[in-house]
């Protein structure tokens, strides 16, 4: 496939393919969720299935002069039911990929993590990652786990590794560099998830970790930056060219995308990983163009490898 450089670019990639994804939208009350989702309808690529108050959502899209015949609607007064109901939809193959809307992130997620109706597979791990499209950096950059996963243990952190790699693969990166973030290069005692560092290194060099290639700890500069290896005279695999960057922590990764957000001018593409089927929550401070392609990136990654 042709290599998705720019988040820019995964709208046009999906209509090359011809596919519509299917979104079941949990409590579809939000100004910005159905603009976004319009936005994406009209782009030929999403068919949008509307679950919460019919009169609400009418009301929504009158007052955003959107034509509400353009997505199917369910009505369902309560939210809890509406949840439901949607993740019903996604788990039984009748859409592609779950959207929270209106609803709290809490009830979302408890119906995608219950055990018999959910979405999250058996022993499953659920993570997040993102990709950040940064003026100031030449290519994407994907980082985890920003939104799911406190203090997450080796176990996580492999699989938050690989499944920001399934999503390199799906962008066209064929051997994207992970760079495993610290605030030294150093495996210490004083900071203990460099121990975790090594290990990942070491399943990457006998195979275990597959498809990509894997380095740390390195700071930012180190990952991000391919004069700081010449600099620093710190050999490593990455050499300032990283496609992913793994994060030791929740609050590290959280404020690094926040800050990017904020003072860089990035925008974001995110999902939650691990479950059976796409699963898009969006923070209501992400800007519009960031919310069309969060959804974008999941019918992205609902399509076929």
């Amino acid at each position: 496939m042709t290599k998705i450089t720019k988040l820019s670019q995964l709208s046009e990639h999906l209509k090359q393919t011809g596919k519509l994804a299917k979104v079941a939208v949990a409590v579809a009350e939000d100004a910005n969720t159905i603009s976004s989702i319009d936005h994406a309808v009209r782009e030929g690529w999403l068919h949008a299935i509307l679950l919460g108050n019919h009169d609400k959502i009418v009301a929504l899209c009158e007052a955003e002069h959107i034509d509400h015949t353009c997505f199917e609607i369910i009505d369902h007064a309560d939210e809890n039911q509406a949840t439901l109901a949607a993740t019903a939809m996604v788990k039984q193959d009748a859409a592609d990929v779950l959207m929270k809307g209106l609803v709290g992130t809490d009830k979302f997620l408890k119906s995608v993590l219950d055990k018999e109706k959910g979405l999250l597979p058996p022993k499953a791990v659920m993570s997040y990652t993102c990709a950040l499209e940064i003026p100031a950096y030449k290519k994407l950059l994907f980082v985890s786990d920003t939104a799911v996963l406190t203090y997450p243990d080796l176990n996580q952190k492999k699989a938050m590794l690989e499944y920001s790699v399934a999503m390199t693969h799906k962008f066209g990166i064929r051997e994207p560099k992970v760079a495993l973030i610290s605030a030294t290069e150093k495996v210490g005692t004083a900071l203990p998830n460099t121990f975790d560092d090594a290990q990942l290194c070491k399943m990457n060099e006998r195979g275990q970790i597959k498809n990509c290639i894997v380095d740390g700890p390195l700071d930012i500069f180190l990952a991000c930056d391919p004069q700081a290896t010449e600099i620093k005279q710190t050999p490593n695999r990455i050499v300032g060219e990283a496609d992913i960057l793994i994060f030791p922590n929740l609050e590290s990764a959280n404020s690094f995308y926040k800050g990017l957000m904020l003072f860089a001018q990035a925008e974001l593409a995110g999902l939650i990983q691990g479950t059976s089927k796409p699963v898009v929550v969006m923070s209501r401070s992400e800007s519009a163009d960031s919310k069309f392609y969060c959804l974008a990136l999941a019918a992205l990654m609902a399509g076929e490898s």
